[in-house]
């Protein structure tokens, strides 16, 4: 059986996950960053291989972002056009739930925070 959700929490909800691939984005300029000052202030062989390691997993994150954002995007387009459709008591009306879309945002949002981890525990031990 399919769950219904109202339209209100589904666009908050992606309103949510936006604003937190936004200040994900963010975050990853921010490591970049201290992957340059690490850089520069090591050049051992173990540390620049760590430091390319972090690289490519910045740009996968990227990347995962970009799709995720992309399809919550899409989302909300569809359920736009399905409230110009009928735009009468749209605060009352329902949809399936996205629990797909959830099980992305939540994944990516676990997965980023072992990836910050990861890194601030590199970069603490190698600043």
């Amino acid at each position: 059986m399919e769950t219904k959700v109202h339209l209100t929490d589904l666009h908050t909800e992606r309103q949510t996950w936006l604003k937190a691939m936004a200040l994900s984005k963010d975050e990853i300029q921010s490591f970049e960053n201290r992957l340059s000052e690490i850089v520069k202030a090591n050049n051992q062989v173990e540390v620049t291989s760590m430091v390319e390691h972090f690289q490519n997993q910045f740009i996968l994150q990227r990347e995962v972002m970009d799709i995720l954002i992309r399809d919550i995007n899409a989302s909300e387009a569809a359920m736009a056009k399905q409230v110009e459709a009928n735009p009468v008591a749209t605060e009352h009306k329902t949809a399936p739930d996205h629990v797909d879309l959830r099980d992305r945002a939540e994944t990516f949002t676990n997965l980023f925070a072992e990836l910050k981890a990861e890194f601030n525990k590199f970069a603490a031990k190698t600043l």
